[in-house]
């Protein structure tokens, strides 16, 4: 029922596009310096020898994977304190921040335990040679200590972000990936009284350099609750309602990478190296690229949540309009771009005549499908903020069902990239469409 509040216009057509940008463009810088992190233990590592940067990958294959299955941390716990700040209740958004940290704290500690004792097996899996698998589990064992400390930056990362702060996050990311070379330089070749460790000493620095970003983000979220006067203290009912709330968003993200799992096989399965080689490039394009989306759904799950919160139904209905609009604008620029750099793009990574000329058209169709991705990336943000978890999790799996014989059957790498274009990131765009043309997901509250 329309009340008192939701008939305030208190998010002004101007304000929300400079509200989108405030947040977007920082949250963007963020989400690239990620990467960061691996390129430069990989720059550093692959100074030491050929079998200690291949383990590096191995070991790093499977640290990113556990680590992105617990990305709801981050998307779950924005939408809780966005809501709680629109609301008004800036105490109850930073106790509702609180938990969820003491869920990552929860769950880091189960990952930890679990990764460092089975670190042998899990790099088994890759089939490598023994020296390799040896070196990635000596890697792995360390890094699964930073478990905890990157689980945290997610949560606290969300928080600020709920918060409507995504410059907090991004000056964190920029110290951590400093600290992260420093600290890997002096590790691994020994600097003044420090041993040379090798391998090991870039898994030992990387965990310090998330220490210190975990520190420095838990210090600004406690600044702020002890402002407010919000408990430290875990508050197990709070706790377990966050875990609720992310069992959905973790199958969402289930059925996203087991689709992405799905694309790689099939080209796999269906051509020879050149086209493997081809399609982890675009990809690697694609994947770039998405980080500019991804930074609109990050705005789109504040600024849903803060008007859901406030109860401003008709804002809040707006605001998705307006974001699926940037998400167009910016699928169609990042498309262009990608078109225009089709025919050149592969000359940057390999010298290969035989994967440029398979990359371009696989390229085009990447581009053909930016707009697609724009909304996709956009309307997913919305339905994250408001909460919409089961209604994800449930379209994600149909998804999924109906792309992957479409990916299966595709011939040659054009035709896998178009059922991803088409089966894929279509259906997901249906399906987010269809849910946000209705008023289901527009709880207020």
């Amino acid at each position: 029922m329309a009340t008192e509040t939701s008939r305030r216009r208190w998010i002004p057509l101007g304000r929300t596009d400079r509200e989108i940008l405030a947040l977007a463009i920082p949250a963007f810088l963020a989400l690239v310096s990620e990467p960061l992190f691996l390129l430069a233990d990989a720059s550093i590592i692959g100074h030491l020898g050929t079998t200690e940067l291949a383990a590096l990958g191995v070991a790093g294959s499977v640290i990113t994977t556990a680590i992105g299955l617990c990305i709801f941390l981050a998307y779950g716990t924005t939408a809780s304190v966005a809501r709680k700040l629109g609301a008004g209740d800036l105490r109850g958004a930073l106790a509702q921040g609180i938990d969820g940290v003491w869920l990552a704290v929860l769950i880091g500690t189960v990952v930890t335990v679990l990764g460092m004792t089975f670190a042998s097996d899990l790099v088994g899996l890759f089939g490598a040679a023994d020296a390799i698998t040896s070196d990635a589990a000596d890697y792995l064992r360390i890094a699964f200590l930073g478990t905890i400390p990157l689980l945290v930056v997610l949560a606290t990362t969300g928080v600020l972000r709920g918060l409507l702060d995504t410059r907090t996050p991004l000056i964190a990311a920029a110290a951590g990936n400093l600290f992260n070379i420093i600290f890997n330089l002096a590790l691994v070749h020994g600097w003044g009284p420090l041993p040379a460790l090798g391998l090991v000493g870039s898994a030992w620095g990387t965990v310090l350099a998330q220490l210190l970003m975990a520190l420095g983000l838990v210090a600004v979220v406690v600044r702020g609750a002890r402002r407010q006067g919000a408990p430290l203290s875990p508050d197990l009912p709070g706790v377990r309602a966050a875990g609720r709330a992310a069992v959905p968003l973790l199958v969402r993200t289930l059925t996203l990478r087991a689709s992405l799992l799905v694309t790689t096989y099939a080209v796999v399965q269906g051509g020879d190296d050149t086209s493997v080689a081809a399609h982890n490039l675009a990809f690697a394009l694609w994947s770039f690229l998405a980080f500019v989306l991804d930074s609109l759904a990050i705005a789109a799950q504040a600024l849903t949540g803060r008007a859901l919160g406030a109860g401003d139904l008709d804002s809040t209905r707006r605001l998705t309009r307006r974001m699926t609009w940037w998400g167009i604008w910016c699928g169609v620029v990042t498309g262009l771009a990608l078109a225009l750099a089709s025919p050149v793009a592969g000359h940057l990574f390999t010298n290969d005549a035989a994967v440029v000329d398979k990359l371009a058209p696989a390229l085009l169709v990447a581009a053909l499908a930016q707009p697609i991705a724009g909304v996709v990336f956009v309307l997913d943000g919305v339905l994250i903020g408001a909460g919409d978890g089961n209604y994800l999790a449930w379209a994600g799996g149909v998804v999924f069902l109906v792309y992957t014989p479409f990916a299966l059957l595709a011939t040659g790498l054009v035709g896998v990239w178009l059922a991803f274009a088409v089966a894929f990131m279509g259906g997901r765009c249906v399906t987010l469409v269809h849910r946000a043309r209705g008023t289901s997901w527009m709880v207020s509250g």
